[in-house]
């Protein structure tokens, strides 16, 4: 269980403590949304907790094969809709990884991205076309 605290700064901003580290971060609605897009929104950042998730889920099955994937580099493209009600719809992420792998390394560490507990979450809700570039 990890806990976070979350204070409603006023401008449609807020500011998230991470409990264990301290660590804060801050939101600000889009511009779109009537914010002044100064941060990640809370919709970016379920699109970073995607990638993040699923570059450190194959990082940790890449690690147990002593496979390194320093320099792999994701992009995440969130797309919103409106209509019913305002939501993600989809999330495009592309990784580029200048490693060179083997057909099977590759392929586990594709299924190891799709395996992130992120992915599985939105799995059926959003939209997640991925597609990897290897070395």
């Amino acid at each position: 269980m990890v806990e976070m605290s979350i204070t409603y700064d006023g401008q449609l901003r807020c500011s998230a403590a991470h409990g264990p580290s301290g660590t804060v971060i801050h939101t600000d609605a889009p511009r779109d949304n009537m914010g002044k897009g100064e941060a990640f929104s809370p919709t970016d950042l379920v699109g970073v907790a995607l990638a993040t998730c699923m570059m450190t889920t194959m990082a940790i099955v890449a690690q147990r094969k002593n496979i390194e994937l320093a320099g792999t580099t994701v992009r995440v493209v969130k797309e919103m809709v409106a209509d019913p009600v305002r939501r993600i719809a989809r999330l495009t992420v592309e990784f580029t990884c200048p490693v060179a792998l083997t057909p099977d390394q590759r392929q586990m560490l594709e299924n190891a991205a799709a395996a992130c507990p992120v992915h599985k979450a939105l799995h059926g809700n959003v939209e997640m076309p991925v597609t990897f570039r290897w070395g």
